[in-house]
């Protein structure tokens, strides 16, 4: 396996689960619109893309009702949703020993850097990420690959193949391609094998442990 020196993160279904807080959000927004809401499971599918292209999808919204989706959706998750989360078992571990191995986490995330970072510093994960590329609120940077761009231009990686994505949906392992980067897809997440593979992922993690040894050799 090559060597990376520097390991960019997404958030959602990679380091933390969000499940109850996303899906309670989405639900929020539903019911705004005066959607029935479906059970839980169903609404697991919002994890990881774009808000706005997801209420598109699978609602068949307009653009300017997706928006208005969004603005909903934040309604409860700004101040609730957002640490209706826990971080996955053995990741405060892993990043310790990753760190304490030489390599850089960087965070990049399709939401919003600013709850990006609260969820970090809630969690006291924030320690360890020296950068942190995130959406903006205003939807004008968003797509995965705008995202890992932005993460590049931060941590400035002396040669790329020494990087690599690691995360849990197709839309990481795509954007890691956009930017000429290998990617490691975790099955512990939303996605699953066939949609990574399908996607192109590098290496496939099933679990934190063989994620860990992946990334230290």
């Amino acid at each position: 396996m090559q060597h990376y020196d520097i390991v960019l993160f997404d958030l959602d279904g990679t380091l933390t689960d969000p499940g109850l807080g996303i899906t309670n959000a989405v639900a929020h927004a539903l019911r705004r619109f005066n959607i029935p809401v479906p059970p839980r499971p169903e609404l697991y599918k919002f994890i990881g893309p774009p808000l706005v292209d997801s209420f598109m999808e699978y609602y068949g919204m307009t653009k300017e009702q997706a928006d208005t989706a969004v603005i909903y959706y934040r309604e409860h998750y700004r101040d609730t949703g957002l640490f209706e989360n826990v971080v996955y078992d053995g990741i405060d571990a892993m990043l310790t020993r990753l760190t304490a191995a030489g390599k850089m986490p960087v965070l990049a995330t399709s939401k919003p850097e600013v709850f990006a970072r609260r969820i970090l510093e809630h969690f006291n994960l924030d320690r360890y990420f020296p950068f942190v590329a995130g959406a903006t609120l205003d939807g004008s940077l968003s797509t995965k690959g705008d995202v890992i761009a932005r993460a590049l231009t931060l941590c400035h990686p002396a040669e790329l193949c020494r990087v690599v994505m690691v995360g849990d949906r197709k839309h990481d392992i795509l954007g890691a391609k956009e930017n000429g980067l290998d990617s490691i897809g975790v099955l512990y997440g939303y996605g699953d094998r066939p949609e990574l593979e399908q996607a192109g992922a590098t290496y496939i993690a099933p679990t934190v442990a063989d994620l860990e040894a992946l990334l230290l050799g």
